[in-house]
């Protein structure tokens, strides 16, 4: 079976991995530091390279998740001065099969191919062959519908990009208004566009801003890292469940609009560090209850499930699996 090599680049670093069909082979994948790279004025096209010198492996296909839009082909990266295009992957790699997805793209490529022991249900609901939705909750937001190829199409499924993590956060209760201006204040006291969008709530930096709220109504000021927040939320802090209250009902709220837009009857999939570390809360905090609310249509409280990924490699397996699928 020929083999493909894969690479999910984040912020940080950047995975690299080989495939044989939709299986990605555990044992080789490396990590490279995206920094180094960058402080030598190189990109991705030099991290395949390296890759290839040191296993020595020889490849048909290269597919490359990027963390920023995709668009005509071309990749810009957020975080990073890279842009990839298909020469360049051709040039470094020698594939004649070539593809470059977004990061959250690859991930809904993934869904369908990802073990089992990897998947945990957080809402029970019925699951069934339609469209799937795909929710990142890491180091941003984001958010894709995943829907099935049409009958007679040769690709795989359809996972359009989307920069929904920038979208109003939801308001429904007075303490929501609070938490919006409070958001602002601070953005715009840190020379940001003052936007409350959901990233700023519900990403990595999000349980931290939803401390600080917390802590200020509480009349006892402070700033935690989102990491410190979780350790003081399992140390029962009761400032630190607030947040992790807040964050659970502004999420539930999300998902529970993002359903009613897309109808995914196939399942809600929740990937990320963010949804990896607040799993164990959401039952506690009531996720089911906030996505499950009333409204005029009966939807939300008997359709759709919620699961989440816990496969860190996802993303590389969708890479995978879209190759695959273009023959």
């Amino acid at each position: 079976m020929t083999l493909a090599i894969l690479a999910d680049i984040g912020g940080t670093n950047t995975r690299v991995a080989l495939a044989e069909g939709t299986s990605v082979r555990l044992d080789s994948i490396r990590r490279f530091p995206n920094a180094d790279y960058q402080a030598r004025g190189q990109d991705i096209a030099q991290v395949l390279r390296d890759y290839l010198d040191q296993t020595g492996a020889r490849v048909s296909g290269v597919c490359v998740a990027a963390a920023g839009p995709v668009q005509d082909g071309v990749a810009e990266m957020t975080n990073l001065s890279w842009v990839i295009d298909g020469a360049k992957l051709t040039a470094a790699t020698g594939a004649t099969r070539v593809a470059i997805l977004n990061d959250l793209q690859a991930q809904g490529q993934a869904l369908g191919h990802i073990a089992p022991g990897n998947l945990r249900r957080v809402i029970d609901g019925p699951q069934t062959q339609g469209a799937m939705l795909v929710v990142g909750l890491g180091t941003g937001v984001n958010a894709a519908p995943v829907h099935p190829a049409p009958k007679g199409r040769p690709m795989g499924r359809i996972v359009p990009p989307s920069e929904c993590g920038h979208v109003n956060m939801p308001v429904r209760t007075e303490e929501d208004f609070q938490l919006i201006r409070f958001i602002e204040q601070k953005l715009k006291a840190e020379g940001e566009v003052p936007h409350a969008g959901v990233e700023e709530v519900l990403a990595g930096r999000g349980l931290a801003n939803l401390h600080g709220f917390a802590a200020y109504a509480a009349g006892h000021p402070s700033s935690l890292t989102s990491a410190e927040v979780l350790a003081a939320l399992d140390a029962g802090d009761a400032i630190a469940a607030h947040a992790a209250r807040l964050y659970v009902h502004i999420l539930g709220q999300m998902l529970a609009d993002l359903a009613l837009i897309h109808l995914p009857y196939g399942g809600i999939f929740l990937i990320g560090g963010m949804s990896r570390a607040m799993t164990p809360h959401f039952a506690r905090f009531g996720l089911e209850t906030s996505f499950r609310e009333a409204r005029r249509v009966d939807l939300l409280q008997r359709d759709f499930s919620v699961t989440v990924v816990e496969d860190d490699y996802a993303a590389l397996t969708g890479c995978a699996a879209y190759l695959e699928a273009m023959g």
